[in-house]
């Protein structure tokens, strides 16, 4: 668990939602370390940030493979599960956020590939609104409490390796990513943000091993005041960070996407 005043400085990371020009929404805006909602431990609810499904001990239910709806309702999202999943090993599971205006499908077919190859179980909501609730509203809720339904949901017919739990996501998704990841350390071992806008700490709890990619050319959350914030807080936090800078605007490109997931399939918890 760390100190208040840690969690303090992962929460001035939310002052990059500055950063954020027309084209991604803005979450947060001036956001100042005194603001934030939650602290060490548990908060009130998803407000928090905080998920409560867990993975189950043994699965009993018939293993459907390939891609399914969630059934969230609404907006919906996907469920993808490799051919190879087998119930007698556990699998690890990466749960994918999509960009602003994306699509939880989008972003589950970018993944599939590397699904099929490490056997890595896909869960792609999308956000009930255009982004993420923390973007859109200020405030997480509506979108924290869907991916708790969907995340019990898969639990509970599926074989999730607890070592190999991963959340990810491009832009808003990123940084959505970072945000519940951060509150949910307990529960995801692993935090995948390519091209991140901001971390809001709604809580923290746990410390999972981060990747972060981001593009030196990027023109919609430009990296000199995104990633270039962000690492630097996570690290004096007491976080252990990958962080990758490469040539290009902003996107993921395949190599860095593979980089990522091989890392996360490694399972492998670093030292800060």
């Amino acid at each position: 668990m760390l100190s208040r005043r840690q969690l303090l400085l992962l929460a001035s990371a939310a002052a990059v939602a500055r950063c954020m020009p027309a084209g991604e929404e803005r979450a947060a805006a001036d956001t100042e370390a005194d603001d934030v909602s939650g602290e060490s431990g548990e908060g009130e609810g998803w407000a928090s940030g905080r998920i409560g499904a867990r993975p189950a001990s043994s699965s009993h239910a018939r293993a459907v493979r390939g891609e399914q709806p969630l059934g969230l309702g609404g907006r919906d999202g996907v469920l993808y599960v490799p051919d190879t999943y087998d119930p007698g090993r556990a699998a690890p599971l990466l749960l994918v956020l999509h960009g602003a205006g994306g699509a939880g499908a989008r972003a589950m077919r970018a993944m599939q590939p590397h699904a099929d190859r490490h056997g890595i179980i896909v869960v792609a909501p999308d956000s009930a609104r255009r982004t993420w609730d923390l973007i859109a509203s200020e405030a997480v809720g509506p979108d924290a409490e869907r991916i708790d339904a969907a995340l019990g949901m898969v639990f509970a017919r599926y074989a999730i390796d607890a070592d190999r739990l991963g959340v990810s996501g491009f832009s808003d998704g990123a940084s959505y990513a970072l945000t519940l990841g951060v509150a949910n350390g307990d529960l995801f071992t692993h935090l995948i943000a390519f091209s991140p806008g901001f971390l809001r700490a709604t809580a923290q709890v746990g410390r999972p091993s981060v990747f972060i990619s981001h593009g030196e050319a990027d023109d919609v959350l430009p990296v000199r005041l995104c990633s270039r914030r962000i690492v630097p807080r996570l690290q004096r936090a007491g976080y252990a960070v990958q962080y990758h800078e490469f040539e290009g605007g902003h996107d993921v490109p395949p190599g860095i996407a593979t980089e990522a997931v091989d890392w996360f399939v490694k399972g492998e918890r670093e030292s800060a």
